[in-house]
């Protein structure tokens, strides 16, 4: 009873006050096929030293990404981190810093979150921005939420070239609230037909770009369109460095702007903790989720920083809390902030255009390539192959062979019968005899 102290008679009383008979009802979700009706066989206690080498020898059959030519992207995107960035946010001051409830004794924090407020305000073309999200993928549902909020309709419009883990979070997130979502399908060549889909019923249009296949979007036509019915627009992004490049979507007419910061001070690190961005117009201030860090000045005329916007349960009554999200990991913002301050603005410029070169070449070269076609006529560090047979199958060709050549879109998106399609992103990193070793395996291969 150490490890198990309910009675019987706590799990009936607890069974009776959320509705449901037996314990076996809370599982009628999953299919029985998948349940597992026996405690799993573990092996036996083994020493630290036999733990170690198991796992060790477990590592050693991953192919890690600096290790390879690496053409992976899809949301994720390994770039160069300076070191400093990580000898910097391993500072007691910041690696043991928790969320800022006390401003008085957290200006630090909450400083540097102004900072990152502001890098993201202007990196995105917005007039202001929160102090982070979880990832690019909640952030884009909660932007759908504020849309739903400031609208007062119910219905969000997805574009199919969304990346397909973001459209999903939003779906997931909009069936618990009882909202509606229509999702266009996936359109590889870019291009798609936003604009018949766009009614008074609508709250928010919710386009990528670059888009999951790489293509850049003409956003204006669609925030027009969108403004003309009563909708907001939604712009989301993947790929932070592609901002240094390309015109910000508030410049285009977005009215809340979100999307991944991985890209910027945040290595691959297995999927996250990432941080997501989120920026809106000021009018929309109040309705925006998260927090916000401010700028005032205290009694004795000294600068210092407040949460002047704290929207969640934590801070407020339930009932009136725009969303119960948390800020993301404070460490994820600071290396972002860190890093875009190394790199300044002439900086971001020069390593978007070194990865908009390298992406280039690299499609040039596979294009030539028999049997390979390049899908993209724009596109920043990320383009769409389609290659003879399953891409899936490719893709572990090559890996056999040292070349890590991206992502089959199956595997973001398994019913959505495009099996040919490889998505290859090429960053900074990816030097020039990676680029020649890839299209001369892919030759070898096909």
């Amino acid at each position: 009873m150490r490890y198990l102290p309910l009675t019987p008679d706590d799990r009936a009383e607890m069974l009776a006050r959320i509705g449901v008979p037996s314990v076996a009802e809370l599982f009628a979700d999953i299919p029985e096929d998948k349940r597992e009706i026996e405690l799993p066989r573990l092996p036996l206690a083994k020493g630290e030293q036999e733990v170690e080498r198991a796992l060790s020898r477990l590592a050693a059959r991953n192919v890690t990404a600096g290790s390879v030519p690496f053409f992976v992207g899809a949301g994720a995107y390994r770039h160069h981190v300076p070191a400093s960035v990580d000898h910097l946010i391993q500072r007691s001051e910041f690696l043991t810093s928790y969320t800022p409830y006390q401003p008085e004794i957290a200006q630090g924090t909450l400083q540097y979150l102004f900072e990152f407020q502001t890098q993201v305000a202007e990196l995105t073309g917005m007039e202001v921005a929160n102090a982070s999200m979880y990832d690019g993928s909640t952030a884009t549902a909660e932007a759908v939420l504020m849309a739903h909020r400031i609208t007062r309709r119910r219905k969000a419009l997805l574009a199919g070239n969304l990346h397909p883990h973001y459209r999903a979070t939003v779906e997931t997130i909009s069936r618990y609230a009882g909202d509606e979502v229509v999702s266009l399908p996936p359109f590889p060549h870019g291009g798609e037909d936003l604009f018949s889909a766009i009614d008074e019923t609508v709250s928010c249009v919710v386009v990528q770009s670059p888009d999951v296949f790489g293509n850049l979007i003409d956003l204006k036509p669609i925030a027009e369109a969108a403004h003309k019915a009563g909708a907001l627009l939604v712009a989301v992004f993947t790929e932070a460095v592609a901002l240094g490049l390309i015109e910000p979507p508030g410049a285009q007419g977005a009215d809340i702007v979100v999307g991944e910061g991985q890209s910027i001070g945040n290595a691959l690190n297995f999927g996250g903790p990432y941080v997501g961005l989120f920026a809106t117009r000021q009018k929309f201030v109040r309705q925006m989720p998260g927090r916000l860090a401010g700028e005032t000045v205290d009694a004795e005329g000294r600068r210092g920083f407040v949460l002047t916007l704290s929207t969640r349960e934590q801070h407020i009554r339930r009932e009136k809390a725009t969303s119960n999200i948390c800020t993301n990991s404070g460490l994820c913002a600071l290396a972002f902030t860190i890093h875009l301050s190394l790199l300044g603005k002439t900086g971001l410029t020069r390593l978007a255009r070194l990865n908009h070169a390298g992406a280039c070449d690299l499609a040039d070269r596979l294009a030539a390539v028999k049997g390979v076609e390049v899908l993209n006529d724009t596109f920043f560090n990320e383009f769409t192959l389609r290659v003879p047979g399953s891409a899936t199958e490719l893709v572990e060709k090559l890996a056999a062979r040292g070349i890590l050549a991206g992502v089959p879109y199956s595997r973001l998106a398994p019913t959505a019968g495009l099996d040919d399609l490889i998505l290859v992103a090429a960053t900074e990193v990816t030097t020039e005899d990676d680029r020649a070793a890839f299209a001369a395996t892919l030759k070898e291969v096909l």
